[in-house]
């Protein structure tokens, strides 16, 4: 399990008190290394301390949460506001808040925040190794570690609940626990097209389509995808960019 380092920021002790003793108790994978009481000694301690998450109140003396954010050049942090007033919720989105949690706070709702910070970082890591030695390749952290893929050799990509199976040339696969929408993000390349959402499919290992049923996309290690009839013409289109002819 992944840890991630945070900042309670509230003009509020209580306040941060009572949100440290529900992190510590409910989400293991935070782990809170500074608090801070107002705008100005949080800043001096986001820039000393480089955290993972700000969990951040909104209304404090002088400068409020937001104007916080406003006097940061560098933003490589997720943010969770915490505060007692419901009237902000728009003004957090548009400063990139990812997400938003009222007090009292209730544990669910402080889970389902830290939840969304894991995915956060996840997609972050589910990137393309874009240096120029390696180009076209992407990594793939597993329970064993990680492999690092050529992109030629993905034959497709399968979304079981909230993860990922990958499945390679070689008749290899790789069980992955990121969401599939986390490689459609990441995966910038026009030779993966989504043929619905529980697929991926490189296009160059297309072997045959059917008409049947539908539609069906034959794969090279012989997998059979339907093919959504809203789909037909944004995959034909998509096999024309790579020259193939329909």
């Amino acid at each position: 399990m992944n840890r991630y380092t945070a900042i309670l920021i509230d003009d509020e002790e209580p306040g941060r008190r009572n949100l440290l003793a529900l992190l510590e108790k409910y989400c293991p994978e935070i782990e809170v290394i500074a608090e801070a009481a107002n705008a100005a000694e949080a800043k001096e301690k986001i820039l000393s301390l480089g955290p993972n998450v700000l969990f951040l109140d909104i209304n404090m003396p002088e400068l409020n949460g937001f104007d916080l954010l406003e006097s940061l050049n560098k933003k490589d942090f997720a943010v969770v506001f915490v505060t007692a007033h419901k009237d902000y919720g728009i003004q957090a989105v548009k400063a990139g808040a990812i997400d938003y949690i009222l007090k009292p706070i209730v544990i669910k709702e402080l889970q389902q925040a830290v939840n969304k910070i894991v995915a956060f970082y996840d997609q972050k890591r589910v990137e393309l190794i874009t240096d120029n030695q390696k180009p076209g390749r992407i990594t793939l952290s597993h329970t064993g570690g990680f492999s690092v893929i050529e992109m030629k050799d993905i034959i497709r990509l399968e979304a079981e609940s909230n993860y990922t199976r990958v499945y390679v040339t070689e008749k290899r696969s790789y069980f992955v626990s990121k969401p599939l929408k986390v490689f459609e993000d990441s995966i910038k390349d026009n030779i993966f097209f989504r043929v619905h959402r529980s697929y991926i499919i490189n296009l160059n290992h297309v072997k045959e389509f059917l008409r049947e049923d539908g539609g069906v996309i034959v794969m090279n290690d012989d997998a059979r995808i339907q093919l959504p009839k809203a789909r037909y013409n944004d995959f034909i289109e998509a096999m024309r960019r790579l020259s193939i002819a329909i």
